[in-house]
């Protein structure tokens, strides 16, 4: 009877470890899995600020190339038409041609610290020329050959500049992935190096032409 009496004891003390070591485990595998689910609550929340974060930094980045593209043809066809309408004789405004310049420049200032280094390359290459565009128009007036001065003007804004922009469009769009051209690098160095050459070129012109109509005057 008293073994009887210990069998019983000692399976009530099993089932009651038994209950409470259950208990146990349900509590610490609830502990486990809500850790779990606010680790992967805080990933996802992690992932969701980042993608929000690149998207953000992806938009702004679309809108400054938005507007180096704007200004950049706005500035070519100001400098463009004020020496049409000098040949034509017609009074040019020299403010429009001025605003379109510091257009230019206040987004190519601000593109200077966000630009990839080749997409740079191409935007320094294309300031510079737009400032040789902008000399053109200036020394006009003082040009030794007024003929000659607005053939070559002519030549310079529908040729190398306008090329000049393409080229820049072309490169922004190829570095926001919208059209990306399998030969870029070849055709985009080529046309870089041709827009480097003729402004190079034209620069030493005026330079001369300026130091003669300097002595003569």
């Amino acid at each position: 009877m008293d073994e009887l009496g210990d069998l019983v004891d000692v399976t009530t003390l099993a089932v009651a470890v038994i209950g409470v070591v259950g208990a146990l485990g349900g509590t610490l595998g609830g502990a486990v899995l809500s850790q779990r689910v606010t680790r992967e609550q805080h990933q996802r929340a992690d992932r969701e600020r980042a993608e929000d974060r690149h998207d953000r930094a992806q938009q702004a980045r679309r809108d400054l190339y938005a507007r180096l593209n704007t200004t950049a043809r706005a500035y070519r066809v100001a400098a463009r038409d004020a020496v049409r309408a000098a040949e034509r004789g017609q009074a040019a405004e020299p403010a429009v041609l001025d605003a379109a310049k510091d257009a230019w420049l206040e987004n190519y200032s601000v593109a200077q610290m966000a630009l990839p280094k080749d997409v740079h390359e191409i935007a320094s290459a294309l300031n510079r020329a737009l400032g040789v565009g902008y000399t053109v128009v200036k020394q006009l007036p003082t040009s030794p050959d007024l003929i000659a001065a607005y053939t070559r003007a002519g030549t310079w804004f529908s040729g190398p500049l306008s090329d000049g922009v393409y080229l820049l469009r072309v490169t922004l769009r190829h570095d926001l992935g919208v059209e990306v051209q399998p030969d870029f690098a070849q055709s985009s160095s080529r046309m870089l190096a041709e827009l480097n050459s003729e402004r190079r070129s034209l620069r030493r012109l005026l330079t001369s032409e300026q130091a003669q109509a300097t002595r003569s005057a």
